[in-house]
């Protein structure tokens, strides 16, 4: 009778396979020049947000990963099982063939009995062999789904990398910026010292440095003439712009609330406005200071420090000020290459 062996190369890919699975210009331009900041800041503080996004995502992330890593382990347990029971199944397998060779042995005399028990046996081998297939097919298929999660997770982690990227170099730029704003406060403030208690204080807002001049600093009441004292101020102010022609200048001309009657200033927007070009005729007489580095404005009686209708509060708002604005170009270098 033909003895029936199954290979022993079939087991030995199986049992591989079970081991591996273990491994400063014009208005209209400054004007633009703001709008491009201020978008900048916005699309900082969106860049801010989605990378907080992304990186609660990328907690998820983690924590989906820790799951699978679970699943790893459990199906590494369930490959160390599926050994063991490969190991089981060997056994057999050699206990089967040593029954077979007995049967064989003993066929003539045993030969009813013997053709039951080798059905019966090899039954058994192919019921083990079919259920080693389907447990290495599941294997094969879960192995495949990690695969797909892993590259998954790092093209996440490759856009995660990249906006971080991006958001770190454009708060290096406003970094670099907020610094140069802080050095030309402190110049201000030196060159400014002996004005600082007739009206004049210097501040930092939104990026920018702001001069605010009291009226009594630089005009009379009603007039858009400055004073001796005044001029000393701005001709000091000028000294410190002829140094920084990378600063965008605008001179904002601010008034109270009581209208203006007769005269040949028609009304507060006159007033306020005339007021600005005036500072800026004096600021421009420094030959040194670019003239496209100056804008006048007027903002009349509509953008007031207290808005409570008192003597103090109107004395308050009729001021003028000057805003020192750090040009915007590298930081529009960063976004242009968004």
């Amino acid at each position: 009778m033909k003895r029936h062996y199954i290979p022993s190369s079939f087991l030995s890919i199986v049992l591989a396979s079970v081991l591996a699975l273990s491994s400063c210009v014009p208005s209209r331009q400054y004007d633009e020049l703001q709008s491009k900041e201020k978008q900048c800041r916005d699309d900082l503080e969106k860049l801010k947000a989605e990378n907080r996004n992304l990186t609660s995502t990328n907690a998820d992330l983690n924590t989906r990963i820790d799951n699978l890593s679970k699943e790893n382990q459990g199906l590494i347990k369930d490959t160390t099982n599926l050994g063991t029971a490969m190991a089981r199944l060997n056994g057999l397998y050699n206990e089967l063939n040593k029954s077979y060779d007995r049967l064989i042995s003993n066929q003539e005399k045993t030969i009813a009995g013997s053709n039951a028990e080798t059905k019966k046996l090899i039954a058994q081998l192919q019921d083990a062999q079919e259920e080693l297939q389907k447990k290495e097919d599941t294997l094969n298929k879960t192995s495949r789904a990690l695969s797909e999660k892993e590259q998954y997770l790092n093209e996440l982690s490759s856009t995660l990398h990249e906006r971080e990227n991006k958001i770190n170099e454009l708060q290096s730029v406003l970094n670099k910026k907020d610094s140069a704003v802080a050095a030309l406060k402190n110049t201000v403030n030196n060159a400014l010292l002996g004005f600082k208690d007739n009206g004049l204080s210097v501040s930092v807002k939104n990026g920018k440095v702001y001069i605010s001049l009291e009226e009594r600093l630089l005009f009379q009441t009603g007039s858009t003439e400055v004073d001796k004292k005044g001029e000393e101020a701005l001709k000091q102010l000028a000294k410190v712009l002829e140094k920084n022609s990378d600063i965008n200048v605008m001179v904002e001309g601010h008034t109270d609330n009581v209208p203006i009657t007769g005269g040949p200033i028609k009304d507060n927007w006159d007033l306020s406005v005339m007021r600005a070009t005036a500072v800026v005729r004096i600021l421009s007489s420094n030959k040194k200071v670019e003239p496209s580095q100056l804008t006048a404005a007027g903002r009349s009686e509509y953008f007031p420090i207290d808005k409570s209708n008192t003597p103090e509060a109107r004395k308050k708002n009729r001021r003028t000020e000057i805003i020192l604005t750090p040009k915007l170009d590298e930081l529009l270098k960063v976004l242009g290459s968004n």
